[in-house]
């Protein structure tokens, strides 16, 4: 037996200042539809649990299903468990009822011993998934529809855990050689990366990585029938491609609606324009460990100095960014996690306008009267106007004789750089999809070792702090917990980790007949898409 969770509560708590959506949903198919559909870019790999990505997780999220979901609401929904709670008899224990009659695309069913495994592949370096289970002790099946996860101590908000967590065939990934997950950083292939079997409600049967995919609705599939039944999901980088693109009839919807075009869609006859806030800062951070900086003309690291941190802060206008980058399309911050995510408050997120004197003053304190050099590292397709962001920030820096050099490049090879650690400065977004402040301890934060720390490319380590940081884990007093939260943060922003910029804020455009809203970690579902 066990209790189930009171997912209210929880989700008050997390939830705190998201906005309530509504979600369309369909019982019957109304008619076969295709829906063509162009994002600025593809999955990174199709492997469930290589890497922590957005857009690989949106397309995943139609091949592979989950234990929960997430709705546009934020609030948790049943996936391949029915039920969810901790033990009436341990504690440390969570309980999944796991649902019956699922089939995988091979046509073999899923049982719990899926599940255990899936679990266990996650939560295995060089999964990109394994701080999200870095509490979890041992995963067993008790029956066919019976999974538990023995934590290492109570972790009522572990089931936040798994909205992005795939469950894939046992005996599928052994006949492959794909027991673990490849290791995304290194470049390493394997036959998970370009081939799938998941029990989603569409099955891949055209893959061009780059592209073009295309999907078919699953007959097998345990819901009811999508009015979606084809998918043509189709990579366009070209912000002004995509939107001719949706002009000309050649897509439907397109994801990443450039800022600058968004007005204008809004006055188009026969198109829609959805929009909402995204669960996602955007930020920049820097080496602050090393000895000294393989792009810098300075001797030592600059960045190791809380007074060049200080005067960064101080030279970055996020105001003049949202109104000439963003045209208005963003919410300027300095907190580096957005208002949906328990653990933000109003006192993290204000900032002052840029102070060119008092930064000059802290680079000459510093050492560094004349500045120094050193290269940005920036994604060019990932975040909306990414490069543009970049951009702005090497004028920025310029004033207070910071001499940047951009190194912009496509995301598959910019996110490699922070893995490992590559990079002396760079650009990174980063979606929350727990609703809670401990998702960016663990992967921002703490310490690079075992499952923690795998985006952290600001080298910053601090054993104490750690230590805080894995407590969160197994803390059942909420408020002593949101008080620890709130001590963490007070040191991050103190040593000023993250140079945060802004929130996104998404606009998608589809034909003026589809019905599909914003999903608040950018992963629309094609399940969910209706039509007038």
């Amino acid at each position: 037996m066990f209790m189930k969770t009171n997912r209210a509560q929880t989700r008050a708590r997390l939830m705190a200042g998201i906005a309530t959506a509504a979600v369309t949903l369909t019982g019957v198919m109304a008619s076969a539809e295709t829906v063509r559909w162009a994002r600025v870019a593809d999955a990174l790999t199709l492997d469930p649990h290589s890497q922590n990505e957005g857009p690989t997780h949106t397309l995943n999220h139609h091949i592979y299903e989950t234990l929960v979901g997430r709705a546009v609401d934020g609030s948790l929904t049943e996936g391949l468990a029915t039920e969810w709670g901790i033990s009436e008899d341990d504690e440390n224990v969570w309980v999944f009822q796991i649902r019956e009659g699922v089939t995988f695309h091979d046509g073999t069913p899923m049982t719990a011993e899926d599940v255990v495994f899936s679990l266990d592949r996650a939560r295995t370096p060089p999964s990109g998934m394994a701080a999200l289970h870095a509490a979890v002790e041992e995963v067993t099946a008790v029956d066919d529809t019976t999974v538990h996860v023995r934590m290492s101590g109570p972790a009522p908000l572990y089931v936040q855990n798994l909205t992005n967590t795939f469950i894939m065939s046992k005996a599928w990934a052994e006949e492959n050689g794909v027991e673990t997950a490849p290791n995304f950083a290194a470049g390493e292939e394997a036959y998970s990366v370009r081939n799938t079997n998941g029990t989603g409600p569409y099955v891949m049967v055209e893959r061009d990585p780059e592209v073009r995919t295309v999907l078919q609705a699953f007959d097998g599939h345990w819901a009811d029938a999508p009015e979606v039944t084809e998918v043509i999901y189709t990579t366009i980088s070209e912000a002004a491609t995509r939107v001719a693109a949706l002009l000309s009839g050649e897509v439907d919807i397109v994801q990443d609606v450039p800022v600058q075009d968004i007005a204008r869609l809004e006055q188009t006859d026969g198109v829609r324009v959805v929009r909402g806030p995204e669960n996602r800062n955007i930020f920049f951070s820097y080496d602050m460990s090393s000895e000294t900086l393989a792009s810098s003309d300075a001797d030592d690291n600059p960045f190791a100095k809380p007074e060049v941190r200080e005067a960064m802060s101080l030279a970055i206008d996020r105001n003049a960014i949202r109104q000439v980058v963003m045209r208005g399309e963003s919410q300027p911050s300095a907190a580096p996690l957005p208002p949906f995510v328990n653990g933000w408050t109003e006192e993290m997120d204000a900032f002052g306008d840029p102070d060119l004197e008092r930064a000059a003053e802290l680079m000459a304190e510093a050492g560094y009267p004349d500045g120094f050099s050193v290269q940005l590292d920036c994604p060019n397709d990932r975040y909306l106007n990414d490069e543009s962001i970049c951009q702005a920030l090497v004028g920025m820096l310029a004033r207070i004789d910071i001499r940047v050099d951009l190194n912009a490049q496509t995301r598959s090879l910019h996110f490699p750089l922070i893995e490992n650690w590559e990079t002396d400065f760079y650009l990174l977004g980063w979606g929350v999809p727990t609703f809670d402040s401990q998702y960016v301890f663990d992967f921002l934060v703490h310490t690079r070792e075992g499952s923690y720390g795998s985006f952290n490319g600001s080298r910053y380590s601090n054993p104490d702090l750690d230590a805080k940081i894995q407590s969160l884990s197994t803390m059942t007093d909420l408020e002593a917990r949101d008080a620890m939260i709130a001590e963490i943060w007070e040191e991050v922003m103190e040593e000023r980790i993250f140079l945060n910029v802004h929130n996104q804020v998404l606009a998608y455009a589809m034909r003026d007949d589809i019905n599909l809203d914003v999903h608040p970690e950018n992963q629309p579902r094609m399940t969910t898409v209706t039509f007038d």
